[in-house]
Formats: C-alpha cells, structure tokens, sequence
C-alpha cells in the first residue's frame, strides 16, 4: 500500500485533521483522497444480481466483477422501501421521515424538499475540496417557473441540486414516467416541449409512462444509455485534474430498471425472461463501460466507487412471471418495494477501492444508506459536525475488514409511512401488514383482524412469516422504547440533540408506549 493511501486512513481515524493538514503537505493530502463516484440504481431487487443472489437468473458479469474486485455488503438497507425518502436520507446522512415528507414521493412538479442550509453529500464534499456533480434521476423537487398553474419551460430551475451542494448538475426531476419530460443542466432547460407523449399500461405491460409535455431532445428509450455517456463524458472532463491532486464527487442517480422498462438492442429479448431482466443487462453492461473509462484514464487506483440502489424491486417488473422462470428479485425475503418487510429495503451494496479493499469479500455488517455521508465525511478527514450524517455510521472501519461499524440498530419506513425498528436479528415493524403494497395491505391486514404490530427474529426467519410478538412482549417493549428515544432525540448516532422538522408520529392505532421500569 503507498504512502498516500496510507495516510488517507490516518485522518480518516483521527480527531486531530487540522493540525495535521497544518504542519504536512496539503497537496499530497489532496491527492491522497480519492475520487468518488456514488451510483444508486431505481428499483433493482436484492435478487436481480448475482453477488448478492446466488441463485440470480439474471446474466450481470459486470456487477460480479465489480463484487469480486471489491467489498459487497449482505445486510445493507435504504431508509425507506420508496424513492424520494432514500435519496433525501442518502444525500443528508438522516432519516427522511424526520423532514416533512411523513410518506409516499415527490412527483416530477413538486418544489424541492431539501432546504438549502441542511447539509449534504455536496455540501461536505465540497468543503473537502471536490468537484461535485450530479447527473440523472434527482426527485427530490426543484422549483420550476410557474405562470399560473403551467410551467414556463422558457424560464431557468430554480432551487435544484445546485442549492444542495452541486457545482453543476444535469437530470430530470422526477421518476421516468413522471412528466415533464424535459433535461435541465444546472437551471438551464436544454429544449423546450415541442409535444404530449404518454403510454399506458394497456398498450405497454413494462414500458409505460404518464402523459405530459416532452423536450424535443428527450428520447425516454435512450434515457439510460444517455445518462452514461454524460457520466463518461464528466469522468473524462475530470480525469487530469483529478491527478493533479483536484479530486471529483459524481452522484449519478440511474432512472433504472424503474418504469418505463424500455431496453434497446441487442439487450432486448437477451434474458430469456421478460423485459425488466433485459432492462438489468443492460444496466449491468453500461456499469461495465463506466467502470472500464475509470481504468482507461488512469484513475482506477484512486477512485472509490459505490453501487447501490433506492429499494426493492417494484411489482412493475411482473414477478409472477420472473418468478414461474426460476428468478425472484427479492431474492430469499419477503415483500418488495413501498414494504416494511425486508424486500422493500434490503438492497444490493457494492463498494470497490483498489488497493483499500481486499477483493472479493463479503461481510454481514449492518449498513444504511444514511451511512454513506460520515462514511465519506471519515474518508476524506472532516470532523463530524452536529447536523449532517446524523442518522449514519462510518463504513470505514468495515472498508478495512472490521466485523462492524458500530451500527447495531435500524430504522425502516415505509411508503405508507409505517415504521420498523431493528437490533440485532429483532425486527419490529409497526403494522398489521406489509405497510406497502405486498399481501396484506393495512387496509386489508386491519379488516382480518391481524395484531398492529409483527415481531420477527431475522436469523431464522429471514421471510418475515412467524410473528412472535405475542411470544416476546419484553423485546416488544425494548424496541418500543429504543425507537421512541432515537426518533426524540433526532439522531440515531451519539451527539447533541436535534430537532426533528415535524411531530414525528410513529405508533399504530392501538399501541401505547409501555411505561419505563
């Protein structure tokens, strides 16, 4: 290992970064830390790739080069089983359902979510002198010029990723079959909406989108591929300032394999399965090109890459059928995405760093999406700060073959706003049924008469089908009383105490707190 990655390692462990940024190189410090790129995929399954589902049907090699050149994580979770949630929980390193968003997601009109002063992965990033960039799917809302109840797509974007820490940024607002359809490069709508463009579910099972106003230069099947080249295209912009010790920060949030599921040849039809397998081949392919541009320009030895994805895999993508062929994309769990159950939220977890992170391991420490931000705040020798990653862990430790990095308890929600907590193998999930969109729904869960609550012991139970809280009730009360703390205390980490941005409710009706010994 050289010199330079090993004192990478140093700061990241240390109280002391200051004096030590003072009295050494500053420069060699610069380029010690590392380039990072941050993938987060929309909708794939824990089951829809092979480094973490054995039995995937799915042909993803890129992915499995990825796992066997890095660190994959068994038992990593987003904060919550939908999208808009994960990626605000992602970027802030705190739980979104502390912000005022109590459930279910932006649309692709909503104002942006994310004040300015709360701080983010850009913001840090760029504090540790990084280039920051997002490029793809944002949904978290930014503020479009309104003329009445229209959009003046003449006018610029207001309050976009740019607000949260961005230097530049090109994407669209919200999920791919929600309108507009229009690329905004940071502020700047690239071409007006020259028609209305839509397809139902009724003339395509797997590629619909809502109808809405589409730029003249949006093209929904080359969206994916689009995304990559512009990701490729930044990676390359960045290549020889990055070696002149100016590191970059590339968000790239994928709009796949989410609907629309719209692969193009030669992926189509190359699974033998459906549509949505050929959308992930596909994915896994324009994995491969990024990743091979990262080693082409000469970054690959100092690049810290992470793949991973906002939730469980969608109904969308037809799991009866995926499903009758021998391939389920929630693997061996239970429910899929919008659930409580760990199909929902339990999500694939890559992270390579050659010449940091021994190759091909594997590890069953407990991650959360929400880790990312002190993840990257250690790597790059910040101090923790009282707002920001306050609902997050440092993975460091794990990157340099610990067992665990200190998280021993999860917080899980739902896109109905339910909650679960988790220690150890203890789940429990605050419902009478999936919370989502699985069998049974809290509708349906109520009318039979099923308990409000469900305890389950995830090391062998791992499908969520043997409720043991009637069988537990001082676990119940245990978990009942660990979650009330960290939702009042606004942290689930050590530190000062926090507001939350809203009265947080999180008990079911017909649960009261059990009282203290």
């Amino acid at each position: 290992m050289n010199k330079s990655k090993t004192f990478v390692r140093v700061i990241a462990s240390t109280t002391f970064v200051c004096s030590l940024l003072a009295v050494l190189d500053v420069d060699c410090c610069f380029a010690a830390k590392p380039n990072v790129i941050l993938i987060m995929a929309d909708d794939l399954g824990i089951g829809d790739i092979s480094p973490t589902n054995p039995d995937c049907k799915i042909k993803t090699p890129h992915f499995q080069k990825m796992a066997n050149e890095g660190l994959t994580f068994l038992d990593a979770h987003t904060p919550s089983s939908v999208c808009t949630p994960t990626r605000y929980g992602l970027l802030t390193g705190r739980y979104n359902w502390r912000s005022r968003l109590a459930k279910g997601v932006l649309s692709g009109t909503s104002s942006h979510l994310i004040p300015e002063d709360r701080p983010t992965l850009g913001h840090m990033m760029r504090k540790a002198s990084y280039h920051t960039a997002m490029i793809g799917k944002w949904h978290l809302g930014w503020d479009w010029h309104m003329t009445g109840k229209k959009i003046d797509f003449t006018k610029s974007v207001k309050n976009g990723p740019d607000i949260n820490g961005f230097n530049q940024y090109y994407g669209h607002c919200g999920s791919l079959d929600m309108p507009p359809y229009v690329w905004v490069d940071t502020g700047q709508i690239t071409a007006q909406p020259d028609r209305e463009e839509g397809v139902t579910k009724a003339e395509d099972r797997y590629g619909w989108y809502r109808k809405g106003p589409i730029g003249s230069d949006f093209n929904i099947p080359e969206v994916l591929p689009h995304l990559f080249d512009k990701s490729i295209d930044y990676v390359k912009s960045q290549a020889e300032l990055a070696k002149e010790g100016k590191p970059f920060f590339l968000y790239l949030a994928l709009p796949a394999p989410h609907t629309p599921i719209v692969p193009v040849p030669p992926y189509k039809d190359a699974s033998g399965l459906n549509p949505y397998a050929d959308f992930v081949m596909q994915l896994d392919d324009l994995m491969g090109q990024l990743l091979h541009t990262v080693k082409e320009v000469g970054l690959d030895e100092n690049t810290l890459v992470i793949f991973t994805s906002d939730n469980g895999c969608s109904p969308e993508a037809n799991f009866p059928l995926l499903i009758e062929n021998g391939h389920d994309p929630s693997g061996k769990y239970r429910g899929h995405k919008a659930d409580i159950y760990e199909g929902g939220h339990r999500v694939p977890f890559i992270v390579r760093w050659p010449g940091e992170i021994e190759e091909g391991r594997k590890t069953e420490a407990m991650a959360c999406l929400t880790d990312v931000y002190a993840t990257l705040e250690a790597i790059t020798g910040q101090e923790k700060q009282s707002l920001g990653g306050e609902d997050g862990y440092s993975l460091l430790p794990v990157f340099q073959g610990e067992a665990s990095s200190g998280r021993d308890t999860l917080i899980s929600h739902s896109i109905g706003g339910s909650f679960a907590i988790r220690q150890g193998p203890w789940k429990l999930c605050l419902s009478s049924g999936s919370g989502g969109w699985s069998a049974p729904r809290e509708g349906d869960a109520k009318k039979k008469g099923l308990p409000p609550m469900q305890l389950y012991n995830l090391s062998d139970d791992h499908s969520e089908m043997v409720n043991l809280v009637n069988d537990h009730p001082a676990k119940v009360k245990e978990l009942l009383i660990l979650l009330e703390e960290q939702v009042q205390n606004g942290r689930c980490t050590p530190g000062e105490k926090v507001k939350n941005d809203r009265d947080v409710k999180y008990l079911p009706a017909g649960v009261t707190m059990p009282t203290r010994d």
